[in-house]
C-alpha cells in the first residue's frame, strides 16, 4: 500500500505520497486551490495516478477546509490533528539527521507549531509529539498569508520579489490591526516617499506581531516549529525567533506538513 495525503487549504493545495515500509515521501505536489476544491481533487488524484499506483493501492487521507470536496477520500481529518502530526514527523526527523545531533528541544517532541495559512493561522501545542491544546485567529485576514499577498499587490509586486525588498529595508510600525486600514496607511506612507522595501519589512514585522500575540494565548511549549507557506522565507524565522525569544526550527517540507500527517494517520 501507498498512503496519500491531500490538504486542500483556502490558498494551495498541498498532496505527498508516502511509501507503507519507510514513510518516506515519495513525491509531493503543492498548487493553487483555484476557485472549485472539488477540480482541484480530481487534477490531485490524476497526479496521483500518473505516479504509476492503481487506486486500490492508495489510501488517501483528506483534510484542510476543501476536505469534504475530496469524494475519493477514504478518510478525512482535521487539519489542526494534521498539522500537529506533521509537523511531530518533520521535526522528529530534523532531530535526527543528519549527523543524529540534531535539536535536542525537537527529539522531545514537545513542540509549539505556528502555522501560518493562507486565510488562517493557527499555533497548535504538542506534548510527547500529540496535540495537547489549539488556538486560532478569528476570522480577520491580519496576520495571514493572505494579508502579506494583498501588501504585495499593493506595492505592485509578487510575492518573491515583496520578500526581496523586506529582506533589503528598515524596520518601520504597521500599527493598523485591519487588513482594509493596513492597505489605506500604506498608502499614506507610500505617498510621504517612504522607502517600499521599509513597506514590505512593516508588513511583516506587523503579520509576526499577530502571530506572537496569538501564540501568547498559548504559551510556548518546547521548542517552536513553523509550517506553512512561509517556512522556507528567512525573514519570517528571524523576526519570529526575535519576537518569541526562541530559535524558530522549520523543514523544507514544513509546507506539506498537513498532507504529510494526514497520510500518516490515514496509515
Amino acid at each position: 500500500m501507498f498512503y496519500a495525503g491531500i490538504d486542500i487549504g483556502s490558498t494551495a493545495a498541498k498532496a505527498v505520497l508516502l511509501n507503507e515500509a519507510k514513510d518516506e515521501v515519495l513525491a509531493r505536489r503543492v498548487t493553487p486551490s483555484g476557485w472549485n476544491s472539488r477540480e482541484t481533487a480530481d487534477e490531485i488524484l490524476t497526479w496521483l495516478l500518473s505516479l504509476g499506483h492503481e487506486r486500490q493501492d492508495l489510501h488517501v487521507t483528506a483534510t484542510g477546509y476543501g476536505r469534504v470536496s475530496v469524494p475519493y477520500a477514504d478518510s478525512t481529518l482535521t487539519e489542526i490533528t494534521c498539522h500537529g502530526r506533521g509537523a511531530a514527523f518533520l521535526a522528529g526527523k530534523q532531530a535526527a539527521s543528519p549527523d543524529g545531533k540534531g535539536p535536542a528541544a525537537l527529539a522531545k517532541l514537545d513542540l509549539t507549531v505556528i502555522d501560518i495559512g493562507g486565510q488562517d493561522t493557527k499555533v497548535i501545542v504538542l506534548k510527547a509529539g500529540r496535540v495537547l491544546d489549539f488556538v486560532m485567529n478569528d476570522k480577520c485576514s491580519a496576520g495571514t498569508g493572505k494579508f502579506l499577498e494583498v501588501m504585495a499587490n499593493r506595492l505592485g509586486v509578487t510575492l518573491p520579489e515583496f520578500f526581496a525588498m523586506a529582506e533589503r529595508g528598515k524596520d518601520i510600525t504597521i500599527s493598523s490591526m485591519c487588513t482594509v486600514f493596513a492597505e489605506s496607511e500604506i498608502v499614506s506612507l507610500m505617498g510621504q516617499g517612504t522607502p517600499r522595501e521599509d513597506i514590505a519589512r512593516g508588513a511583516v514585522g506587523s503579520v509576526v506581531a499577530k502571530v506572537v500575540t496569538l501564540a501568547g494565548r498559548k504559551g510556548i511549549n518546547g521548542a517552536c516549529f513553523l509550517t506553512g507557506g512561509f517556512c522556507e522565507t528567512p525573514l519570517v524565522l528571524q523576526k519570529l525567533g526575535e519576537a518569541l525569544g526562541t530559535e524558530v526550527h522549520t523543514s523544507p517540507d514544513a509546507r506539506f506538513a498537513g498532507a504529510i500527517g494526514a497520510a500518516l494517520l490515514g496509515k
